[in-house]
């Protein structure tokens, strides 16, 4: 097998923006080289890093050590904790060791890695239930980067800095802010700017080409909040169904073509499409899909051997598809069938509701007979936004209850896990 290497980055090429300071690529490697020398011998290492740069480095030392990075679903106590508890032969990385390494300029190209060593275990969201892990080998993930990058268009922005509000725990933030950037040249702004106005700030910093990966959750709190965004080269998004009107508002404001990705924990990404172009997805060229009484199947590239798709697909032809929402999501009230996909986008796109979700109660034995809803909503009464869903849904698919809240718990990536999704349905009796 061939060895990959770590960055694809001429030595002296800015790698990432780290606490105000360019750092190149050979720096980093440097890095990476001299942390990989002090990890503890341990089979897993459970990646704590907030800081994307020291994350990247912590992620690459281990890699060189063969040792596997745990990626947590989340970053909880509780979910920590059972990693620590499943994978015994485990220790944790965090910011502060990764910090106690200075790294020395070294040569980059002498860095690579056996594309069959398996370099994470990546868990599912737990959306939907129990997170559950899947091994990617470093040829999976370099292969996911680059067919990414070839994709999106964006090799065509040589030098382009990249600044996330995603974890780079999470697949989507694993593949699109880190390896990415490993792959693609890029510059990696080290940080995670939470409020719009840091968010904008760090984006006017960056020079140009420069882009942004965010979910719908965040783009929809930046568009609302920011009154000035800056002009950026490229905006992704993922994680979330994203409303074709949230994306033209975006692409109009920040004056960038948005492009969403679609793909899954099991198989990594497979799909591209721009909102407003079109409600198509693009399969990546190196995949094929084939459906069976089963559902659809993904095969090659970097998801290898075929893989089962948890999602409702209605094949196109040429690699085009659709997206009906997700297999465990779809609902079937009276005979008549939807999906929590397509009804949490016509609750998000009244006008007023900044945030809902509808939430199938976990059933006593005799069917769901019907379902609820949350939504973020201020100005708004619950009468009104009824009214506006029964212009929208039919009937037998209207939330009873409908309860108001202040916010919606959702984790770092925009999701709700089941498990808070039940704590709400809990408070609302």
């Amino acid at each position: 097998m061939a060895a990959l290497p770590l960055v694809c980055h001429e030595p002296a090429a800015p790698f990432a923006l780290y606490q105000g300071e360019r750092v190149s690529a050979a720096r980093f490697l440097g890095l990476a080289a001299d942390l990989a020398a002090r990890l503890p011998e341990h089979r897993y290492v459970i990646n704590q890093c907030s800081d994307r740069y020291r994350f990247a480095a912590a992620f690459a030392a281990a890699l060189l050590r063969a040792q596997v990075s745990l990626m947590p679903p989340n970053a909880t106590p509780h979910a920590i904790g059972r990693l620590a508890h499943d994978y015994p032969d485990s220790y944790r990385i965090d910011d502060a060791f990764v910090a106690q390494s200075a790294g020395h300029a070294t040569e980059h190209a002498a860095l690579a890695v056996p594309e069959e060593r398996i370099a994470a275990l990546v868990f599912t969201s737990g959306s939907t239930g129990d997170p559950v892990p899947h091994p990617k080998s470093w040829g999976g993930l370099v292969g996911s980067a680059r067919g990414e990058i070839a994709a999106l268009g964006i090799d065509a922005f040589p030098g382009l800095s990249l600044l996330a509000t995603v974890p780079p725990q999470h697949m989507y933030g694993l593949e699109s802010t880190v390896l990415m950037a490993m792959q693609g040249g890029f510059c990696m702004h080290a940080g995670r700017p939470f409020f719009p106005a840091d968010i904008c700030a760090e984006l006017e910093a960056l020079p140009r080409p420069r882009g942004l990966v965010t979910t719908p959750v965040h783009l929809r709190a930046l568009l609302a909040e920011a009154s000035i965004l800056p002009t950026i080269d490229f905006l992704l998004c993922a994680t979330a169904p994203l409303p074709v009107q949230l994306a033209a508002q975006a692409e109009m404001r920040f004056a960038a073509p948005l492009l969403e990705i679609y793909g899954c924990t099991e198989a990594g990404q497979l799909a591209t499409r721009r909102p407003t172009r079109g409600i198509e997805w693009e399969l990546f060229p190196q995949f094929r899909l084939r459906q069976d009484a089963k559902g659809t199947w993904v095969q090659g590239g970097h998801a290898g051997a075929a893989l089962l798709l948890s999602d409702v697909i209605e094949l196109r032809g040429d690699g085009r598809f659709l997206l009906h929402g997700r297999t465990a999501d779809l609902v079937n009230i009276a005979g008549k069938r939807t999906s929590l996909a397509s009804l949490n986008h016509h609750l998000n796109s009244i006008p007023g509701v900044r945030d809902g979700e509808f939430v199938v109660p976990i059933g006593d034995g005799d069917g769901v007979t019907r379902l609820a809803a949350f939504v973020v909503a201020p100005g708004l009464t619950s009468e009104s936004i009824l009214a506006a869903l029964r212009e929208r849904i039919d009937p037998a698919f209207l939330p009873r209850p409908l309860c108001q809240v202040e916010v919606l718990p959702r984790n770092e990536t925009g999701k709700l896990p089941r498990a808070r999704l039940d704590a709400l349905l809990a408070k609302a009796g």
